[in-house]
């Protein structure tokens, strides 16, 4: 019997990636375990790859495996769970095993493979000629190892140059490969005494009273960084020298973690939180629910204000106490300041954070103070499902109907399902929560698969907000402003002279959304995109927002070369600037993908609204949702219209969803709260159930007709994309996939219920150069219809017609074709 090591490879191709058996070599075998990252020979030249082990096994005939050539990580990365994982991601989303495992892993825990050349020994240049002659000069003139790419560089010669490789394999020139880790662990230099030290009388070498002053301190702290034992000591570092150069104390290193957050404590006691009622009995009902020991899910249904947050944090400390980890995730980076601080003001240390506006190195390090226990608590988005807890007792996610907890890029994968999958895993809770929930989890919950809990009243003395529907039809307007109604002016203006603060929600960046010439009248596009360029007045240029291209206000039109003058539709730029032409004594805040670039934006501009230094937030949805801030009575929506039309099935419940909670912003403390929808369409009964804030209204008409056009929940949805720079090659690589999955279907799945919707173009044809195609299935999305949709893979893999042709497979498709 001997040992082998199931593979995946980085960089494999979808049709090629599989796990590889490789041979574990004798001198590995005591060392390497699933999990750990190796470097392995691939492919018929045996090129280096990094790969990942899934398996260790044993098995009776070795012959022409190939061997492992190293091992990465002396520990493994990936636990049992976390691998199982990796499987489910591949099954499930169709994603590559090493997109599944990138998913796992923090960003900056990545490595990379370098190679260094040098000359074996003495060598003649004579007895060479072209280029291994430069090749043996050069080495020679270094004089020491030299980074492969940098004499590949110096020289203008390829990796695979016959002369290079010549050498290499008669062993002239010896090539050796590096595996360096991309972002090092900090590390603190540390002091103590030597083993033997106990007392100053153990000292047998003369000291200086400094020296002794060193020693005294740590004789009684035990260890200290070497700049704390100067400052403490008041010595300089070559006091500390002296003595490590005498053997009376011993340098070593400690890792530090980069914590953006350290110096945070726990100030207040959960146990001092006090519940109403309703809550009272949802806490006490959510605890039941974790100490079973079994796999639970539950639907905590509570309007804007009820006072959600509170039971989190009761029923957290509850599982704490059981000794098991808890993840708690958001939708987006602009919710986790305020969460982040009331976390930290209850657990202090406990918890650790995970989200994209971190560095790379404090994600790697919060990653390893998760994986080493020394945080239990995890906030963050949605990659914080994936947080190495080794004991979950509790999975919470707030806002559970946001979209953004579905991953756009592959993997392609929703929190939701990864967190069921990990709460069944470790036998724990999972508690969604919304005061607009999603129809699919709502639906289950009336169904008795979730466990319903509700929550029909505000916290506290605070009521639900008065809401008014304003017809922009019949309303007049202020001749300074192009985007506020005379009644909403009006309500800013009371809202200045009272000391209160106000929101306006427009999902809009940029100044003007359509920018034409004023001649022939022709739109100003992306040339990469299908989409109109907004004009920006920050930097007063056209920008693309999904490619990011740029050209100058001044760019002439391509049809009569006239320039382009006119403009029309509103962002948040331009709301900014009238409003500070209407009250120019208002403190105005402006929140947008472009203003909140920078590292903390969310968390200083949040921090500064909630202390007074603004009068008015104008914002994209980032201000819409799960925000508190006491002194908000007046709130207003922009252009709602916009949020109600978009073509997918789902759009009535985002715009329902996005209404209500931005007009549960106002009147969340003591002060009355009103809110202000301004529309074209009054009559549109989503306006009309959102200004009541009435989501089971809003659900029963949305669920009757999801059933009568057979949507979810009533069926899955599976979305097939087609991507390529060739319009017809993409639209024969889609009819190719359909008339494929028609055949396998009929001949090997007949009783397979299916529905195919298109294939047809995207809502947006061309995104950054690419023409893109998409079809829907609507089906049961189970193991035999991810069985025939792999084959289907698997062939389209195979045709060399459709080679630069991208496929993508997503669950949870949520466009309607």
């Amino acid at each position: 019997m001997v040992k082998a090591a199931k593979v995946v490879v980085e960089n494999a191709t979808l049709r090629f990636d599989k796990p590889y058996t490789y041979l574990v070599p004798q001198n590995l075998q005591a060392k390497l375990k699933a999990g750990c990252r190796v470097v392995v020979p691939f492919g018929a030249g045996n090129r280096p790859r990094f790969g990942l082990v899934m398996e260790i096994s044993d098995i009776t005939s070795s012959d022409r495996l190939k061997e492992v050539a190293s091992i990465v990580d002396e520990e493994p990365l990936l636990s049992e769970e976390m691998l199982y994982l990796v499987n489910y991601l591949h099954e499930t989303t169709f994603c590559s095993y090493f997109d599944g495992v990138r998913c796992l892993l923090p960003p900056g825990i990545g490595v990379a493979m370098t190679y260094t050349l040098e000359l074996a020994g003495q060598t003649d240049p004579t007895l060479f000629s072209g280029e291994q002659l430069q090749i043996i000069e050069y080495l020679q003139g270094r004089g020491k190892p030299v980074k492969e790419q940098t004499l590949l560089n110096a020289l203008q010669i390829s990796p695979d140059a016959p002369a290079l490789r010549s050498l290499v394999s008669k062993g002239t020139v010896i090539r050796s490969q590096e595996v360096k880790r991309r972002i090092l662990d900090e590390k603190m230099v540390m002091v103590r005494l030597t083993q033997d030290i106990y007392e100053l009388s153990d000292i047998a070498v003369k000291i200086t009273p400094k020296q002794k002053a060193v020693v005294e301190l740590l004789l009684q702290v035990g260890q200290a960084s070497v700049k704390e034992v100067c400052y403490f000591a008041a010595v300089g570092k070559t006091v500390v020298d002296r003595l490590e150069a005498n053997g009376v104390v011993r340098y070593f290193t400690r890792e530090v973690y980069r914590n953006p957050y350290e110096g945070t404590y726990a100030t207040e006691d959960v146990k001092n939180i006090h519940l109403s009622q309703q809550q009272q009995t949802a806490y006490e009902e959510l605890c039941r629910l974790a100490d079973e020991e079994k796999a639970n899910a539950a639907l905590l249904y509570g309007v804007t204000g009820s006072g959600k947050t509170e039971v989190f944090l009761q029923v957290i400390d509850h599982v704490l106490q059981g000794g098991r980890g808890v993840i708690v995730m958001v939708p987006e980076i602009s919710l986790t300041p305020q969460t982040i601080e009331r976390f930290h003001r209850y657990f202090g240390k406990r918890v650790a954070v995970l989200h994209s506006a971190l560095s790379m190195s404090e994600r790697m390090d919060e990653w390893k103070r998760i994986k080493n226990g020394d945080a239990d608590i995890v906030v963050g988005t949605r990659s914080a499902v994936f947080a190495p807890l080794s004991d979950i007792g509790l999975i919470i996610m707030d806002e559970e109907q946001e979209s953004t907890y579905k991953s756009e890029k592959s993997p392609r994968f929703h929190a939701r399902d990864v967190a069921r999958v990990r709460a069944a895993y470790h036998k724990g809770l999972l508690l969604l929560a919304s005061a607009t929930p999603s129809v699919e989890s709502f639906y289950r919950a009336k169904q008795g698969k979730y466990h319903l809990l509700s929550l029909k009243e505000r916290y506290g003395t605070a009521s639900l907000p008065d809401v008014y529907i304003l017809d922009m039809a019949a309303q007049q307007m202020d001749a300074r402003c192009a985007c506020l109604s005379g009644e909403l002016i009006r309500q800013l203006r009371e809202n200045l002279d009272r000391g209160e603060q106000s929101i306006l929600l427009l999902n809009r960046r940029g100044y003007n959304t359509l920018v034409k010439c004023s001649v022939c009248g022709k739109v100003a596009e992306c040339p990469h995109c299908s989409v109109a360029l907004t004009y920006h007045s920050a930097n007063s240029h056209l920008m693309c927002h999904y490619c990011g291209y740029t050209a100058p206000i001044d760019a002439k039109c391509p049809v009569c070369g006239s320039k382009f003058l006119r403009f029309s539709g509103a962002g948040t730029q331009k709301v900014e600037q009238e409003l500070e032409e209407l009250f120019p004594d208002a403190r105005v805040l402006r929140m947008d993908m472009d203003t909140t670039m920078s590292r903390f934006s969310h968390e200083k501009y949040f921090s500064d609204f909630s202390a007074g230094k603004y009068d008015i937030i104008i914002g994209t949805q980032m201000v819409a949702k799960g925000l508190d801030f006491p002194n908000v009575t007046l709130v207003g929506v922009l252009s709602a219209d916009a949020s109600l039309y978009a073509q997918d099935y789902r759009s009535f419940e985002r715009a329902f969803s996005l209404f209500t909670q931005v007009v549960g912003r106002s009147g969340r403390a003591e002060k009355a709260g009103r809110a202000y929808i301004q529309t074209f369409t009054p009559e549109n009964p989503v306006i009309a159930l959102a200004a009541a804030q009435d989501y089971e209204g809003f659900y029963q008409e949305e669920i009757e007709s999801r059933k009568i056009h057979l949507y979810p929940p009533f069926c899955d949805m599976v979305g097939i994309g087609f991507s390529g720079g060739n319009l017809s090659q993409v639209q024969r690589a889609a009819k190719g996939f359909l008339d494929q999955l028609a055949v396998t279907a009929a001949n090997e799945y007949p009783s397979l219920p299916l529905r195919v919707l298109g294939p047809c173009e995207s809502q947006i044809l061309k995104i950054a150069g690419k023409f893109r195609y998409r079809m829907a299935i609507k089906c049961s999305y189970n193991s035999t219809t991810r069985e025939l949709l792999w084959k289907a893979a698997d062939w389209y893999y195979a045709q060399n017609e459709f080679k630069g042709v991208g496929l993508s497979v997503e669950p949870r498709y949520e466009n309607s074709i």
